[in-house]
């Protein structure tokens, strides 16, 4: 059985290449309650959700992880985020009927960006063009253009788990070279070519152990102990109040004045917030109480 909500990393020994391997059941299932995805949005967002937690362990930063997708075609925007305390959320906006394949006709025309939030500094982006069939193409291909690494992934998903595979070839180092691991390529391609041999079926029904047994057993595999990953959105009362001050008191009236109150929903776990007139003055009140003085002493 699959190792539920659990990343695992791995390396070969004696060779340049690591990899990682991720099945998200609750986390994935809580993410569907949200929504009545169609059965091609709803693939398309579990590889997204295992492609994301992937590039989550493979990427190092502290703060937040953000693949989003966005395009003029049937699915018109894909976002998921994944943070480094091990939470993801995502959601897919669709029109039309999305085909299963080929990611011209499910985007249109769009482009892939992967951004890096952390709470010092600023965000890191990468943008590159849609190109292939799969989410996993357009992340391979992005991390040949903007990283220079060798990455392979298999990714799949249904109404129950999402999960997927990442092989990455190492940049060579001069402790590579000087123990001869930078000299050969094939170690790349073997791991590749054993990779390819791995099914859909395989990835949705294997724990991690047993696709690596499968995969590896001629090899010298070290696995490291695994990364427990969760749903969890960061909306909270205290982030609708601070959007609902940066719209200025004026607005947030005049908000009211037309509807009864501030009507906040939020898109990633459908939680919904609701302020008053009587909760927007004590928000306002509240925040010019607590500014700090100006008063020079």
């Amino acid at each position: 059985m699959p190792d539920n909500d659990l990343l695992h990393r791995f390396i070969i020994e004696n060779t340049r290449v690591r990899g990682e391997m991720v099945h998200l059941n609750a986390t994935w299932k809580a993410a569907l309650a949200r929504y009545n995805y169609p059965e091609n949005v709803r693939n398309i967002l579990g590889e997204a959700f295992a492609a994301c937690a992937l590039l989550s362990a493979t990427i190092k930063y502290e703060g937040s992880l953000i693949l989003q997708i966005r395009g003029d075609g049937p699915l018109h925007l894909l976002v998921v985020q994944a943070t480094s305390e091990g939470t993801l959320r995502g959601l897919a906006r669709w029109g039309d009927d999305v085909p299963a394949h080929n990611l011209k006709n499910i985007f249109g025309n769009a482009q892939m960006v992967i951004t890096v939030e952390q709470p010092s500094g600023k965000p890191y982006q990468g943008i590159i063009a849609l190109q292939g069939e799969h989410i996993q193409d357009a992340i391979e291909n992005y991390f040949k253009q903007s990283e220079q690494l060798n990455t392979r992934l298999w990714l799949n998903a249904n109404n129950e788990i999402c999960t997927g595979f990442l092989l990455q070839e190492l940049p060579e180092t001069r402790e590579t070279r000087l123990s001869n691991l930078g000299e050969d390529h094939n170690d790349w391609q073997h791991a590749q070519a054993l990779g390819n041999t791995l099914t859909k079926e395989e990835l949705l029904t294997l724990s991690s152990k047993e696709i690596l047994h499968r995969l590896f057993h001629e090899d010298d595999v070290r696995l490291f102990d695994p990364s427990p990953l969760s749903f969890r959105c960061s909306c909270s009362n205290e982030r609708i109040s601070k959007m609902i001050i940066s719209l200025g008191l004026a607005e947030a009236r005049s908000i009211i004045s037309e509807q009864g109150k501030v009507h906040v929903d939020c898109e990633f776990c459908n939680a919904q917030y609701d302020f008053d007139s009587i909760d927007v003055e004590n928000l306002f009140a509240s925040s010019t109480n607590s500014a700090p003085s100006q008063s020079q002493h």
